[in-house]
């Protein structure tokens, strides 16, 4: 009698793990299309005709095939400009940004730092609260940095975010190996140089790629500080071709006698942003996840 109710009730329990498999692999598909198709119909736009927008604007496979979009974008100037701007912010932004946030995390890891606690309560109240744009902005104006590369490098050169979380990731590690190296005679920037790095490169490449999508992306202070037009950046230049080109096209106004299509344009622009940081992205993917995990243990 005991062993057919257990059998049941295994019955049962199984049936239960079936469905909810069932359940959670359907919401899984459902979340994956809702993901996967709008970027779909983003490539589908970007190759297709206004005529055929207009007929279906969602669309996945375009009816006619197009690289007007894309030609309009790359034969304009500004994108070049941008495309080289952008990559200066990143070449100097990011050793920047790497440099302080894995100095500044190491030593606020480290227990016997003076007034750790004091610090590290001030960073997180400057992720809350902040002086604004303009206290910035006089700053940078008072330096004279305004219209230069290294107004908006050193406007971003610290994420208090990313630095709590490689902090997390540093006091994680044992403490007997910097002790051990202390013992051989080395000082902290050996021990940071020589054991640290080396044995943190999941944080390192994922607080990397952060910092390198930000950069990437970089428009706020580029907006605020930079007014040349040989400086702007990518974000700001694909913006502008846009605009200009809706300008045209609501005024009926068109350097080649023919009206461009601003919406597959638009969507051209997104995915000229996208794929070099998608080009990136599966070289640190192994370290991606490990990085916020560790990262995220200890407060």
């Amino acid at each position: 009698m005991k062993k057919s109710v257990l059998k049941l009730k295994r019955g049962q329990l199984s049936r239960r793990i079936e469905l909810l498999d069932i359940i959670i692999f359907v919401f899984m598909i459902a979340i994956t299309l809702a993901i996967i198709l709008p970027f779909i119909n983003v490539i589908a736009i970007s190759l297709s005709t206004q005529k055929d927008f207009m007929d279906s604007r969602f669309m996945l496979i375009p009816k006619k095939l197009t690289f007007g979009n894309y030609k309009a974008i790359l034969q304009d100037n500004r994108i070049w400009i941008g495309y080289r701007t952008t990559l200066i912010f990143l070449a100097l932004g990011v050793p920047l940004n790497m440099i302080l946030t894995t100095s500044m995390a190491y030593g606020l890891s480290r227990p016997g730092f003076p007034l750790r606690r004091f610090f590290v309560y001030f960073i997180i109240f400057t992720m809350m609260f902040n002086g604004g744009i303009i206290p910035l902005y006089l700053v940078m104006r008072q330096l004279k940095l305004i219209n230069t590369i290294w107004s908006v490098i050193l406007g971003a050169g610290l994420n208090s975010f990313y630095l709590i979380i490689m902090r997390n990731y540093f006091m994680s590690l044992p403490p007997s190996l910097m002790e051990s190296a202390r013992l051989d005679g080395a000082n902290e920037w050996q021990i940071l140089l020589n054991i640290i790095i080396p044995i943190s490169m999941p944080i390192i490449a994922t607080i990397t790629l952060f910092y390198s999508v930000d950069r990437w992306n970089e428009w706020y202070f580029a907006m605020i500080f930079i007014r040349k037009n040989d400086l702007v950046s990518l974000q700001l230049a694909l913006r502008s071709i846009v605009m200009d080109n809706q300008a045209s096209q609501h005024f009926n106004i068109s350097d080649a006698g023919e009206l461009k299509f601003s919406d597959g344009m638009k969507m051209g622009a997104v995915l000229c942003t996208m794929l070099p940081i998608m080009c990136v992205f599966p070289f640190l993917q192994k370290h991606f996840v490990k990085g916020i995990l560790l990262g995220a243990i200890k407060a």
